[in-house]
């Protein structure tokens, strides 16, 4: 009884352009600048427009609330510049700027 044995070569990796993809550690650097591009950048590119309009707000802005509601700003406080004061029909009341979602005019237009 006698055996064979046959050279055998193992399987050529990919070859051309596309062979550093096949390197795990290139594909998670690859993984990590797409997150970068599609979910971190435009978060923060988002929140530095939001905190920019916040400081921007004046007294006679209308504004909708984070709850929904359309308010008109009636003062912002000078010596905690988190707070502000709107008027909620005949009535003012004290509200973080972070409770601002946008300008009425960049939200629903009023009826």
């Amino acid at each position: 009884m006698t055996i064979a044995i046959l050279s055998q070569t193992p399987p050529a990796g990919p070859s051309g352009p596309l062979a550093i993809l096949a390197n795990p550690m290139t594909m998670m650097v690859v993984m990590g600048v797409l997150f970068y591009f599609l979910l971190i950048r435009p978060q923060s590119k988002a929140r530095k427009e939001m905190e920019a309009r916040l400081s921007k707000l004046k007294a006679g802005d209308e504004v909708l609330l984070s709850s929904g509601l359309f308010a008109t700003i009636d003062r912002v406080d000078d010596k905690d510049a988190k707070l502000i004061y709107i008027k909620l029909g005949s009535s003012v009341v004290k509200a973080r700027r972070q409770a601002v979602a946008a300008l009425a005019s960049e939200g629903e237009p009023k009826e």
